[in-house]
Order: C-alpha cells, then structure tokens, then sequence
C-alpha cells in the first residue's frame, strides 16, 4: 500500500509533500489539503519529497490551487517532481499551476 503525507513545517507559509501522490493516496491527501488550507495569506506547498506521482496527484494540485484561490489566499508549489509537470503538460493544465521561483 502506498503511502502519502501533507504535513506543515517550522515555516507556518510552507507545506510538505511527500510520498507516493497517485489515486490510491489522492483521498486522504485531499482532506489533509483541506484541513491545512485557510486561505489566509500564501502558501507554498514543497513537492521535494514525492517519489511517485500519477494524473489524480495533479489533480490534486488543481484542486488545491482552486480550493486557495476560492478561499482569498494563494498557493505555489515548488519543486514539482518531473513526472508530474510532464502530465500537467500533456493534460494541458500546466499553465494553471502556479509554481514557485525556488
């Protein structure tokens, strides 16, 4: 069974994203997200720790950027694993996701 985490770090605007982000995992990541979100402010969510991603992680990506932006807040994500950028893209959903600069 595969496993996924969104936890919050020292940094109270920062995330982390770690483990394996695909449809087995998506569910409870998504109330995680939920939870963790407030929309006060800017979050950046670090994607550093995914090992494996499929299309329901960006997916999830989707849903958090609009789930941020609904609420008043805003959302990057930084260091998108390869993997996942290349499903945004033949998706064609890359644009919509706000990446970080670092």
């Amino acid at each position: 069974m595969s496993t996924a985490r969104l936890r919050a770090t020292e940094r109270g605007d920062r995330l982390r994203l770690e483990g394996q982000v695909d449809f087995t995992t998506a569910r409870s990541l998504w109330r995680e997200g939920t939870a963790l979100l407030s929309g006060d402010g800017g979050v950046t969510i670090d994607l550093a720790g995914v090992t494996r991603a499929d299309s329901a992680g960006v997916a999830l990506l989707i849903h958090w950027t609009r789930q941020q932006r609904d609420l008043g807040g805003r959302i990057e994500f930084a260091n998108i694993p390869d993997q996942m950028l290349a499903l945004a893209r033949v998706s064609g959903v890359d644009t919509v996701l706000p990446l970080a600069d670092d």
